[in-house]
């Protein structure tokens, strides 16, 4: 062997262990560390420059927000306690960094210099910056972005957009706390209505086995859906109307359109007329004084008789061709 191959020989060893390591070496794992113990990641520009910078071999996930209450962000408080759930949860879920995944957050107080390049004008954002080497890398290195266009998001939603941007494996499932508060106070009703029932239990049996009642919650039910209340709510239809000659038009033309208070006037005659059929089959029949009960035919007939005029005089307004009347309508 010559010199030079013995001089090469010697100097590899020295040569390999003065070799420069690539510069995203441990910052995953120093930031990961850091990240069991503060998650997520509280950023400025400094950390947010060094956990972006390109190349890494994993992925960041960056919340970039404004706490403080003179911005005024209202979305930006309402969703940060859900993202501190997402960030304890994944920290918790992800101990060894199966995932190759960190997330951190740079409010606008400690990253002003990161707003002002990335020329922000709007907080909450997501930027997901995917790996640049290794396996399911990305060359460009460009992170994909996130607006809360839809207003506050929950934090299943939010692992539900990362998980679409990381590769097939385990992710951490959110894990919410026990809400002992909720816990109690169901648990304080449900018992206060049990305790409630079973004292009153003698008295209200009566009322809910009277079929009168629910005699006449039936025909209040099927006057209100036959007058067209359901039409009201599905159309949102105007109470009342103008006439066109400064007065009021209560009763709609054409069977495809209806008033609000065209709908009560037509319960009230369906009423009426309901209450005048009911009296003279069952009322009637029963009374012992003949003077008393002809009085009453009179009375009743003449309600129906009237009320169906009415009526008959209304159905001709929605409908001009209708031939038929009865007086005094």
């Amino acid at each position: 062997m010559n010199l030079s191959g013995l001089l090469a020989l010697t100097l590899l060893p020295i040569l390999c262990l003065g070799a420069k390591k690539p510069s995203f070496v441990g910052t995953f794992e120093d930031y990961h560390v850091k990240s069991q113990s503060s998650a997520p990641l509280r950023l400025d520009d400094a950390s947010y420059d060094d956990l972006t910078a390109i190349p890494r071999n994993y992925s960041v996930v960056v919340l970039l927000t404004a706490l403080e209450a003179r911005f005024g962000c209202q979305l930006c408080r309402e969703f940060q306690p859900e993202w501190d759930l997402l960030g304890r949860s994944w920290a918790k879920g992800d101990r060894h960094g199966d995932s190759r995944t960190l997330l951190g957050t740079l409010d606008f107080a400690d990253g002003k210099g990161t707003f002002q390049k990335l020329m922000l004008q709007t907080a909450p954002i997501f930027l997901l910056f995917p790996p640049t080497t290794g396996q399911n890398a990305k060359r460009d290195g460009q992170p994909i972005r996130y607006d809360f266009t839809a207003g506050p998001q929950s934090a299943e939603q939010v692992v539900g957009w990362i998980s679409r941007y990381l590769p097939d494996g385990h992710k951490p499932a959110i894990q919410r706390p026990l809400n002992y508060v909720r816990i109690i106070t169901v648990t304080t009703t449900l018992l206060g209505i049990v305790s409630f029932l079973s004292v009153a239990y003698p008295y209200i049996l009566p009322v809910i086995q009277n079929r009168n009642l629910w005699a006449g919650i039936s025909l209040i039910t099927i006057l209100l859906f036959t007058s067209g209340h359901m039409f009201n709510h599905i159309r949102k239809v105007p109470y009342v109307a103008g006439n066109g000659q400064g007065g009021i038009s209560y009763f709609a033309g054409g069977f495809s359109n209806q008033f609000g208070m065209e709908t009560q006037i037509v319960a009230a005659m369906y009423g009426t007329l309901s209450f005048a059929t009911i009296a003279l089959a069952l009322r009637v029949p029963r009374m012992s004084d003949p003077k008393k009960q002809q009085l009453a035919i009179f009375i009743w007939g003449g309600v129906m008789f009237s009320m169906y005029s009415f009526l008959l005089s209304v159905f001709r307004i929605k409908n001009g061709g209708y031939p038929f009347h009865l007086p005094p309508f």
